[in-house]
């Protein structure tokens, strides 16, 4: 009896052990799988930002909500292939210019780390005459910030390059977004990396936090089309979210400042009223 008993035991630890390794290779072959896939979904992303950081530029419809509820719409061309610049259409009630531009929107300028707003002339002050105000960057994102628009920092491709230091990073599939088809990918920057993603776009310090607020997690959704490009980029950093539709890439004209003699500089004044 004992020793059919022994054979018995044996038998079941045998089926057990066959099971658990079975177990075992199937869970090995699952998480190899996550790796391929993880290493497929990199690999289509750092092509993206590749091609994106090579044609350095694109014509662009941008959409940022603050979460005031009066989102900011700007259309235009932006360029980040030496420094970053842009010339764009803005909202003119949304961005709070009605007191110095009638019409609905108004021309908008990044060049060389200073705005340029297309204003009406003013009967006094320093933008009596003028048809342009001036602010520099500095005045507002503070001396970091504005070095950070010396590079890409802040242009609608700036956050791709820090997308490899995102936790989790999804392919949600085929999608059909302005005409094209594209892949969805979803990527999460957490706490742990928000150090290393600022790094990533060459400001540790200054633009993203002030625009930001001092989110600590960001989360990017990319469509990418077939040619490796994006067709669309909504970022969400806590209540501000950022949405970048794509129209064409390349052959934009150049960014250029207005005429000295056609504008006026508020940058000390703005300096001394925020007290920087």
């Amino acid at each position: 009896m004992k020793p059919r008993h022994s054979a018995a035991w044996a038998g079941a630890a045998m089926v057990a052990l066959v099971a658990t390794a079975g177990c075992g290779t199937k869970a090995a072959e699952g998480a190899a799988e996550a790796v391929d896939r993880s290493a497929a979904i990199m690999a289509a992303l750092t092509r993206a930002t590749d091609r994106a950081d090579q044609v350095g530029s694109a014509q662009v419809e941008m959409t940022t909500d603050l979460g005031t509820g009066t989102p900011i719409a700007m259309d235009g061309t932006y360029s980040w292939g030496d420094g970053y610049a842009y010339d764009v259409q803005m909202d003119t009630k949304a961005s709070q210019m009605e007191s110095l531009q009638d019409a609905p929107t108004i021309r908008t300028l990044l060049v060389d780390g200073a705005y340029y707003y297309d204003v009406d002339p003013q009967p006094s002050g320093p933008l009596a005459g003028k048809e342009w105000m001036k602010v520099d960057a500095s005045a507002v994102f503070g001396e970091q910030g504005a070095q950070a628009l010396s590079g890409s920092s802040g242009s609608p491709v700036a956050s791709l390059k820090g997308l490899k230091y995102a936790e989790d990073v999804d392919d949600l599939g085929t999608e059909t977004v302005d005409g094209k088809r594209t892949t969805h990918y979803r990527a999460t920057i957490d706490p742990s990396r928000m150090g290393k993603f600022k790094d990533a776009l060459g400001d540790e310090n200054g633009l993203l936090g002030a625009t930001t607020g001092g989110v600590d997690s960001i989360t990017v959704d990319i469509w990418v089309g077939d040619d490796d490009l994006p067709v669309r980029i909504l970022q969400v950093m806590g209540a501000m979210k950022v949405t970048v539709d794509f129209e064409k890439f390349g052959a934009t004209a150049e960014v250029k400042a207005p005429p000295a003699a056609q504008t006026g500089d508020l940058t000390e004044a703005i300096k001394d009223a925020s007290g920087r």
